[in-house]
């Protein structure tokens, strides 16, 4: 009889374009989640969690840059006895999944209906350099009102939220533009309702903060070369018809007013281009009556983002300070956050329009900035560990271990092989543990318990010269009663060692 195979093993390698997650930074980013979520309840906002699989018809063709719902999504298609099911996918994003939400219970909801939703969506899109397939996004949105006060209400709320997180006013900016300007100046050009043309221009402008204003003039006439050398071929408009999107991209000026001047002369006698500069009108007023001023918020018509999924204003956070890239060039930082109105997304399953605001975050790019500035990515400090001198008396080291968890104290016990005592050390060295408790045979029967502290303990063994160092000592020997209140008088020590 011929032997048999085994089978071979899995390979312990992670699904291209996915990541794992370790301690410090799903606990960096469950803390800052907390405090968004805590600025979001603040503005009124109450929490949703939807499912994280919907139909592929409920998604819908809102999905950016795909022609088909099960492009770009991670989909599969239902069985049962008789016949084929529904597709299903896991959500893209958390702005469909709200539409379905809405529309299911909108009877039972208040109206307008304000939520806010955290936590992982999929893409099915080549993976790249800090690009993955699964990411958490961070979204807030009011369903059911036409007012501008939502709007400006969703961008106080993300001002308020950058700072909140730790990024000081003048290092971002929250600008705002409205696509209903942008179909003015459409309109101005002459391309109507042409879906074709108008894509054509809504892409080419979307690219104006990577070739500026005489690259756009270029690609929306008869084309450029790339700095690749290669002939990229243009929209074909002509001088006049091109004209006016220079004058719309290039119409922020040093103050408000003059920019709405300038925005005026770009739409000419559209009607839609005058309804959204008022829009924005309206928009600015009502921050400034908040205290918003243009050290936070400001109107920008540059911005182009996703104006062909949005339907009124539109806005997008971005951090200006600089850091540097992978070459060593200062560069700024960049958006971490946009959204804005789209109020035709749940009339595909109500066929009624329904009014609706949003924003989106994004978290990985959040901390990411977070850790630029210092304010995270530091070492996560670990457990008290309490070491096991003789594994009879577990019951006693339990008994320490709770008490100090009892105390609001992060504990454990060793639970390796406790055999040998330097592998216990070792252990709570890469824990990055601040102290260890140890009790052997001679501390029970003296009623004491030793308590090193690891932090110290490295330092001095890194800077051995240091007499600042070497005088202070890093083991203490104290009563068992006061276990407690020594590892907390350590661990205060240390944190002002830190904070110093």
């Amino acid at each position: 009889m011929a032997k048999q195979k085994k089978a071979p093993r899995p390979k312990a390698v992670t699904p291209k374009g996915f990541r794992d997650y370790f301690g410090v930074e799903v606990t960096e980013r469950t803390e800052m989640l907390h405090q968004i979520a805590g600025v979001y309840h603040r503005y009124g906002f109450e929490a949703l969690e939807s499912s994280a699989v919907e139909t592929v018809e409920a998604l819908g063709k809102f999905l950016p840059d795909v022609d088909r719902p099960n492009e770009g999504v991670f989909a599969w298609q239902e069985f049962d006895e008789k016949d084929q099911g529904d597709w299903m996918a896991l959500r893209y994003d958390l702005t469909a999944p709200l539409a379905r939400v809405y529309a299911q219970h909108r009877n039972d909801l208040p109206n307008p209906y304000r939520r806010y939703a955290m936590g992982p969506v999929w893409r099915n899109e080549k993976p790249g350099p800090g690009r993955y397939r699964q990411f958490y996004q961070c979204d807030a949105d009011t369903v059911g009102t036409a007012s501008m006060a939502a709007d400006a209400e969703i961008c106080a709320m993300l001002s308020d939220t950058l700072e909140t997180v730790g990024i000081p006013r003048g290092d971002f900016l929250v600008r705002v533009n409205n696509r209903k300007v942008m179909n003015g100046v459409l309109e101005v050009m002459g391309l109507g309702e042409d879906p074709v043309a108008r894509d054509n221009v809504l892409r080419t402008i979307d690219k104006f903060d990577k070739v500026g204003e005489s690259g756009v003039r270029e690609l929306l006439g008869k084309g450029r070369l790339d700095a690749s050398g290669a002939y990229i071929d243009g929209v074909g408009l002509s001088d006049d018809q091109i004209e006016p999107v220079i004058a719309f991209l290039t119409s922020k000026a040093g103050d408000v007013a003059k920019t709405f001047d300038n925005l005026r002369g770009a739409v000419g006698a559209s009607k839609v281009g005058a309804e959204g500069i008022a829009e924005l009108e309206q928009i600015g007023e009502l921050l400034a009556a908040g205290g918003y001023g243009s050290d936070r918020i400001e109107i920008d018509p540059s911005i182009v983002r996703g104006l062909g999924y949005y339907t009124g204003p539109v806005f997008e956070a971005e951090l200006t300070f600089e850091i540097l890239d992978e070459k060593g060039r200062k560069r700024q930082f960049g958006s971490v956050s946009g959204g804005g109105r789209y109020d035709g997304l749940v009339k595909r399953f109500t066929g009624q329009e329904v009014p609706a605001v949003g924003v989106s975050i994004g978290v990985d790019r959040l901390l990411a900035a977070l850790r630029e500035k210092g304010r995270m990515g530091g070492v996560a400090t670990g457990p008290v560990v309490v070491t096991v001198m003789d594994r009879d008396r577990m019951a006693d080291y339990q008994a320490m271990v709770a008490e100090l968890r009892n105390a609001g104290i992060r504990a454990e016990v060793y639970l390796g092989n406790p055999k040998n005592f330097g592998n216990q050390l070792k252990y709570a060295d890469k824990r990055n543990s601040p102290v260890a408790v140890i009790e052997g045979g001679d501390e029970k029967a003296n009623g004491v318990v030793q308590l090193k502290d690891l932090i110290l303990g490295a330092k001095i063994a890194e800077s051995a010269t240091l007499e600042e160092w070497k005088e202070r000592p890093s083991q203490f020997e104290v009563p068992r009663g006061d276990l407690v209140a020594k590892v907390r008088e350590i661990l205060a020590s240390q944190s002002e060692e830190q904070a110093g």
